[in-house]
């Protein structure tokens, strides 16, 4: 079992139960899933970007990723529908708190100049999204392979929900503070 998992079923499922004042353990909130995303508008005129880009994308989620296509064609950006403009996969279960352990101890204290991650990166929902600006600051993936820095974006989707008096929001930053996200103060 992964650390991170361990960390919540044992620690942060209680302490969370108790401030949020829920009878219920099955009402704490919890992850659900986490969707990594990136954008390749490259793509669209040189296909060799792809296989370049799954290669390290792989090793980074632990899965294959998949290729996004665009859903209808725009002349400005000279894409028609149908071309590949991205890669995306979403982890569940193990993968996905390999991931955020590896995303929280790892790669965030990595970004440079990194403060924390802002209060307002959540959604009404209770969910995290982050941006990165360089996929480098992963261990899996290698620096010298690597033809051009790429941005992800990290979708870290709750359970948070609406309640006695907590809106979804502060449910959800609560949980992944437990967990050990480091927030702006």
């Amino acid at each position: 079992m992964q650390r991170l998992k361990e960390k919540y079923m044992n620690e942060v499922r209680q302490k969370l139960q108790g401030s949020l004042q829920l009878k219920n353990k099955l009402a704490v909130p919890r992850l659900k899933k986490i969707v990594i995303s990136i954008g390749l508008g490259e793509a669209k005129d040189n296909a060799g970007i792809l296989d370049k880009v799954k290669v390290y994308f792989t090793q980074l989620g632990g899965q294959v990723p998949v290729v996004t296509k665009a859903k209808k064609s725009i002349a400005s950006f000279k894409v028609s529908k149908g071309q590949p403009i991205g890669m995306m996969m979403t982890l569940r279960g193990e993968r996905m708190y390999a991931f955020l352990d590896k995303l929280i101890n790892i790669a965030l204290p990595k970004v440079r100049d990194f403060r924390g991650i802002s209060q307002d990166s959540f959604d009404a929902q209770g969910n995290l999204n982050i941006g990165l600006k360089e996929q480098t600051i992963f261990p899996e993936v290698d620096y010298k392979s690597v033809d051009k820095t790429r941005g992800l974006a990290v979708t870290i989707t709750t359970s948070a929900r609406n309640r006695g008096g907590h809106t979804a929001k502060e449910e959800g930053k609560e949980l992944l503070g437990a967990l050990g996200f480091p927030f702006r103060s």
